[in-house]
């Protein structure tokens, strides 16, 4: 049968696919507008199925966060390309996600992809993306924050990097900025020596004792070296130990002190291609 124009661009209107997918998808279906987006929502899955293997390492980091900053949420989408990243329905099709997990407090992956947006699960959205777009695209992690302190989120420029911090009150705004900016640079693992698990600390130990040991220290004396490696361990990767970046005659634990600010409860980290 005949496709005419105005039905090829209204299958295109209204799911987004090229021109040619949405003639051939009218032409499979007879003209039936309905059955022609099924067909297209299928080639979606049939896409994205093929893609599953592939790597997504490419994307970008989106926030939402309460005017109070007492609730915030962030979330990595991504992609397999740079150029699809900056993909106008990519970008809102994160902004939409992330803005589902904050208005129903969803605080994982697997139960934000059931959740609906437009009368269709985001899973559904996503499988729609990559029958459009051609490329894997996932939810590869996010975060939901709430306090009864105050959140400052922070973007690093092109958005593949972002953290939450949580201070237990109220913060200036170039100071939260500071430390976020810190954590996005020295990428902590703790804010505090005693949050560092326990494996963690046995193995720097080990390994500094077994580097002394090589070096040909006595076992009796290594150990105790090991202590001071453990020291210097803390300032490296603990965010309060930490030797500010903006000034290294200082901790980031002086920074707050120096400026009257409050304690740093918790934070998060997003980075491209890293996992929790």
């Amino acid at each position: 049968m005949s496709i005419s124009a105005a039905d090829v661009k209204e299958l295109r209107d209204r799911t987004g696919a090229g021109m040619m997918d949405c003639k051939k998808a009218l032409a499979e279906a007879n003209g039936d507008m309905d059955a022609a987006i099924e067909i297209l929502r299928k080639k979606g899955q049939k896409v994205s199925e093929k893609r599953a293997d592939r790597e997504a390492n490419q994307g970008l980091i989106v926030t939402h966060i309460s005017d109070d900053g007492t609730k915030a949420v962030a979330l990595a989408l991504n992609c397999e390309t740079d150029f699809v990243a900056r993909n106008d329905e990519f970008v809102k099709a994160a902004e939409d996600f992330a803005k589902i997990a904050y208005d129903n407090d969803i605080s994982t992956v697997e139960a934000l992809k059931q959740a609906e947006l437009d009368g269709r699960t985001i899973e559904e959205h996503l499988k729609e993306l990559v029958g459009k777009i051609g490329e894997k695209i996932e939810i590869s992690r996010m975060e939901l924050v709430n306090t009864d302190g105050s959140i400052v989120s922070y973007i690093h420029p092109g958005n593949q990097l972002a953290v939450l911090v949580d201070f237990s009150d109220g913060v200036e705004e170039n100071v939260g900025k500071d430390v976020a900016m810190q954590i996005a640079a020295m990428n902590p693992i703790a804010v505090r020596k005693d949050e560092v698990p326990t494996d963690v600390v046995n193995k720097e130990i080990e390994i500094a004792k077994e580097q002394l040991i090589n070096e040909g220290k006595p076992v009796e004396i290594a150990e105790k070296a090991a202590q001071g490696k453990l020291r210097r361990f803390y300032e490296e990767r603990v965010l309060l130990d930490q030797k500010f970046v903006k000034d290294s005659s200082m901790s980031v634990r002086d920074y707050l002190k120096t400026n009257n600010a409050s304690d740093v409860k918790s934070f998060y980290r997003l980075q491209l291609g890293e996992s929790n």
